[in-house]
């Protein structure tokens, strides 16, 4: 409408119509939102809009029926994935229109069945602000309370016994709720509205020292920090299972742990009590210190400093240490009691998985703790602290478990994708099965050549299908016929087998971490993986999709003299590198630090003569090679010791890079030999080159000839896309050094940040190929 203004003036007036119509919509939210106060959010949502119905949790997330005006009911839906809680993670957010019924007033019902269970499970997650100034309160009636929790943080994936995620499904059914506690829980203004392990001096979870009755909880906290001031060892009960803690400081108690727990090299993980503490142990950068400090709170790796005052072998022959912050109120009150850094390592002897039942932790650490710090809140899924390093700027993962298992992975897929069930490897197991457009990985389980690891795979693999509502249609394993993850595969019953080649699963799950469809150039460098022509495969080049690979380049194989006694004795391979060079026997001997003439005899005879020396293209028995032949690491006591040791020699820049020779086979392959590079590395030592710049010099080597093969690769099939993985790129030297050169001949690379690049993301791989598979020969 065009009025005139009273000077003569025109102007144009809009009438905004409000569409007030009353309409009434079904809205199904699916993701990870139980237990993480999705339900008290679209309450209040709801109320904040004038909006009538109900919310309630499903097997497959949440349902709201909700009416109101049309305009209230568009903001409300814009809002639910908007503005939801920091710890969901909303998924499909889908609405239909339903008949008016007139509703007033908004509740919260009660949940649903699992018909299928498609609800994501929250992780556990660490103590909040909030709750953390109710525990340091002493007007507060949770005042020092180890077990206050809120919407906002505390046990959510060990606590969880089958959904929807309510209390009686949780190992808190068994904790009934004082008055104070349940008002608190029915009142939507409150931040512990619905949070389903609240609990209270009066009515929650309570310690035990040593099993007695007659100490309260801050009692127990003040003599278990007493007895770690003593020297002592302890066993502590926490969220998925048991660390044994002692005195960082303290020489005698960390030399104990070590021998008690059969540990003899591997590094120890520390928990501070604040981000203080840490900087005065570590370098630690922003990125670091905002990891740090996630709900998450993993184990994060940094540069230790010279002079901290921790105990030397708390991390010995390594440079980096691993720190952690109190992720609950139990490890926040002790931290603060104790005043320092504890080792804070898991709660197992060597190999075996986290102990996590009272019982069976007394049985299996009885001989390794002093005393034991319990609690009888029960864990119901055992899960180990998660492990990352932080990488230009950005988290890689080495361990993936507390904080971050089950969040699912969104696979960037068209289609909903068959159930799978990936078995993983043998060492640092995951498991991975898909239902929807996600993949869900298991937390870290270990190495299954333990019996008691093996067991606990077992029953996380049925627990999971089961939490899950999967029923796998095809089950991927690897190739390997003696992993026990293959052959827990091949003893089920009425269920098609895939066998993925180890490295073409490594690629994959790269791949599927970026939602990349192929081709691609993939970079598989590790330690061991069976190859489809029966001999060791680890340092590799592929070409190829979630379809198909072609082996485009490789390592030259080298012998292992006596298998599995050259990975613990690397001086082995490192005399048959030299022996592969051209150098008389003595003189290769006489190169290699610590490797007797017997031990280089036997050496010897088993190459010339072809005994018990399997071959293998491993770049990861290539670092420990060379770790061996400069005298860094000649005995291996852990998994990749050498290659670790040997990354924290290494200073920048490089001086040079060493020669290696590239040429292509009959079959069309490339073929890579190291042999000049170790004629290079013997002539350096004797010119007495500093081993720091031999080990940088190394390094750069390795960068330069990925980028050299790859360089190859592409002028050959146009593929331009790189994908990084195996356990040798945990090395973040390499990796960063790789990256670079590469980005210099304008690949586009792609390396993990949601899963381990080591043989913890394998299964990934392993489900997104057989999917592929399954799903081409089911069509």
């Amino acid at each position: 409408m065009q009025e005139n203004d009273t000077d003569g003036t025109h102007k144009m007036t809009v009438t905004v119509r409000q569409n007030t119509a009353r309409r009434r919509w079904r809205i199904a939210v699916s993701g990870t939102v139980q237990g993480v106060g999705f339900r008290p959010f679209i309450y209040q949502l709801a109320r904040t809009h004038g909006l009538a119905g109900w919310v309630c949790n499903t097997g497959d997330g949440v349902r709201i029926e909700v009416e109101g005006s049309e305009d209230a009911l568009g903001h409300f839906f814009e809002s639910i994935a908007r503005d939801a809680p920091v710890l969901a993670r909303v998924g499909e957010v889908q609405r239909e229109a339903l008949p008016v019924q007139g509703e007033s007033g908004f509740r919260i019902r009660e949940s649903e069945g699992r018909e299928s269970v498609r609800a994501g499970i929250p992780p556990d997650v660490a103590t909040c602000p909030d709750c953390l100034a109710d525990i340091a309160d002493p007007t507060n009636r949770r005042y020092r309370y180890p077990f206050t929790n809120c919407t906002n943080c505390g046990p959510r994936f060990t606590i969880i016994r089958a959904v929807p995620y309510d209390r009686p499904q949780t190992t808190m059914r068994d904790f009934v709720m004082c008055p104070d506690c349940q008002a608190e829980y029915e009142d939507p203004g409150n931040r512990r509205f619905h949070a389903q392990p609240n609990a209270c001096p009066i009515c929650g979870p309570q310690l035990s020292l040593d099993g007695g009755e007659d100490m309260d909880d801050a009692g127990c906290i003040t003599a278990t920090a007493a007895l770690l001031r003593a020297g002592r060892i302890l066993a502590i009960k926490g969220l998925g299972g048991f660390h044994l803690a002692c005195d960082a400081r303290n020489p005698e108690a960390v030399h104990a742990l070590r021998t008690r727990k059969g540990r003899a090299g591997k590094p120890f993980a520390l928990m501070c009590p604040d981000l203080e503490e840490a900087r005065r142990l570590c370098v630690v950068d922003d990125a670091s210190a905002r990891l740090l400090l996630t709900p998450e709170h993993p184990i994060v790796l940094m540069p230790a400093r010279s002079e901290n005052g921790l105990a030397s072998q708390v991390a010995p022959g390594i440079t980096t240490l691993g720190i952690m912050l109190p992720y609950t109120p139990l490890h926040q009150l002790l931290l603060r009691e104790f005043g320092g850094a504890l080792v804070m390592t898991s709660g197992n002897l060597s190999d075996e998985p986290i102990a996590y039942h009272d019982e069976e932790a007394r049985a299996r650490l009885g001989h390794i703790a002093d005393h034991f710090l319990t609690h009888n809140r029960p864990i119901h899924l055992a899960c180990d602290d998660s492990l990352v390093r932080v990488h230009r700027d950005a988290p890689t993962f080495i361990r993936r478990a507390r904080g971050y298992v089950p969040r699912p992975i969104t696979l960037a897929v068209d289609t909903e994708l068959p159930q799978i069930l990936a078995c993983g490897g043998d060492l640092k197991n995951t498991f991975c099965i898909t239902k929807g457009k996600t993949a869900l990985l298991s937390q870290h389980l270990g190495d299954l050549e333990n019996p008691v690891t093996l067991e606990h795979y077992t029953q996380a693999v049925r627990h999971f299908c089961d939490f899950y509502a999967v029923k796998p249609v095809a089950i991927a394993h690897d190739l390997h016929p003696d992993y026990h993850a293959t052959r827990f595969a091949c003893a089920q019953q009425g269920v098609p087998l895939l066998g993925v080649q180890h490295h073409h699963a490594h690629i994959a799950s790269c791949m599927a971490e970026h939602g990349l469809r192929g081709p691609v150039i993939g970079v598989a460098f590790d330690g061991t993986g069976f190859g489809t022509d029966g001999t060791i495969w680890g340092g590799e080049f592929f070409v190829g999709d979630y379809r198909a690979f072609r082996r485009a380049a490789h390592l030259a194989p080298i012998a292992l003299p006596g298998g599995e006694a050259a990975i613990r004795r690397p001086g082995r391979i490192a005399l048959a590198h030299l022996l592969r060079a051209g150098m008389p026997l003595e003189e290769a001997a006489a190169c290699v630090p610590g490797l007797s003439p017997a031990e280089a005899a036997a050496v010897g005879m088993q190459i010339a003569r072809g005994l018990n020396t399997p071959r293998t293209s491993s770049m990861g028995r290539l670092f420990d090679a060379v770790s061996a032949l400069l005298g860094i690491c000649g005995d291996v006591t852990y998994e990749g010791q050498a290659a670790i040791e040997l990354e924290t020699v290494a200073y920048f820049p490089a001086e040079r890079v060493y020669p290696y020779h590239i040429a292509c086979n009959a079959l069309g392959t490339l073929v890579v030999d190291m042999t000049p590079l170790f004629s290079a590395l013997v002539d350096g030592l004797r010119r007495h080159v500093a081993h720091e710049a031999i080990t940088a010099s190394f390094h750069a080597t390795i960068a330069a000839m990925t980028a050299d093969v790859c360089i190859r690769l592409r002028d050959e099939t146009g593929v331009n896309d790189v994908a990084l993985s195996g356990g040798v790129f945990q090395n973040m030297l390499l990796l960063g050094l790789t990256q670079d050169c590469l980005a210099a001949q304008h690949f586009t690379v792609y390396r993990h940040q949601q899963v381990p690049c080591n043989d913890g993301g394998l299964s990934l791989g392993q489900a997104m190929i057989a999917a592929e598979r399954y799903e081409r020969t089911c069509v």
